[in-house]
């Protein structure tokens, strides 16, 4: 069995950008392996559209989240970083979301500072816990993980509520707390990317969302600002919303899919799903 942790520690160590794309399930997850990425991306928002068809605002439970995080790490060979969102309750329950996550094979995640109920980061309306009850909380997760080698972010949603001055001195003080890594979401510009990478020493997050103005950032210019790890996580959920939508629009109107927008082959979706290997055990021992 992989040991994610460490895998994804040795990437951070050699210092190239690691680019982790997200993954609303299992099958997306291949993708990006197929794809020569380094690391996957367990993505809350794709998670609770795909699982629920509902919007990022806290809905899934600890529970659920742990079963999407084993099945996207028995899904690839990947080091998966996860979005554990608040924790799913008090410093007990921030225990048992460590321990279920690192049960669950990942190799990394992430916890926030909003209060319930929590929502993306690219929405109005967050709210926000002190930032001193927030390191409390993120050393508990430190200190649940014992000497296993799993990977604490500090994520603050502090940008979009409150500005920048206040979510990177609540960065800093999340990197004074003994996190791996701190992570300001909420970035829609190139300029915010900008004054992030300035004010922040150490190792740190990006997460760059489809449409804003800091997507067109690419990999280099990401790596030469300081970040370690670049997020992506709705790219491939967003591409899969359009091409659905499309694909079924023409079939409404045409009363065939012929002729619609290009998809995938069987063979090659037979390819990306693994059926071959499960060919290869039945002619073996297949009765």
């Amino acid at each position: 069995m992989k040991d994610g942790a460490s895998i994804l520690r040795g990437l951070l160590r050699q210092g190239d950008l690691v680019a982790a794309p997200g993954a609303p399930d299992a099958f997306t997850a291949r993708l990006v392996a197929l794809a020569g990425f380094p690391a996957v991306y367990m993505t809350g928002f794709g998670a609770t559209a795909m699982r629920l068809g509902q919007p990022d605002i806290g809905l899934l439970t600890l529970s659920e989240m742990a079963e999407q995080a084993r099945n996207t790490v028995r899904a690839v060979d990947l080091p998966v970083i996860a979005d554990a969102d608040t924790g799913y309750g008090g410093i007990s329950n921030i225990k048992r979301t460590v321990e279920e996550y690192i049960q669950a094979g990942v190799a990394a995640l992430h916890l926030e500072d909003q209060v319930a109920p929590k929502r993306c980061g690219q929405l109005s309306g967050i709210r926000l816990m002190e930032p001193a009850e927030s390191a409390l909380r993120l050393k508990a997760a430190i200190e649940a993980r014992g000497a296993h080698p799993l990977v604490v972010i500090g994520r603050t949603d502090a940008l979009p509520a409150i500005g920048a001055e206040a979510a990177i001195n609540r960065a800093k003080r999340y990197q004074d707390a003994g996190v791996d890594l701190v992570f300001v979401d909420g970035i829609k510009t190139i300029a915010e990317v900008e004054t992030i990478a300035r004010a922040l020493d150490g190792p740190k997050v990006v997460s760059i969302v489809d449409g804003n103005e800091a997507s067109a950032l690419t990999h280099s210019n990401l790596q030469d600002m300081g970040f370690s790890i670049v997020l992506y996580a709705v790219t491939t959920l967003f591409a899969a919303a359009r091409a659905a939508a499309d694909a079924l629009a023409h079939l409404k109107s045409a009363g065939t899919p012929a002729g619609g927008p290009a998809v995938m082959s069987y063979a090659d979706f037979s390819t990306v799903v693994g059926l071959g290997e499960h060919r290869t055990l039945d002619d073996r021992f297949g009765a």
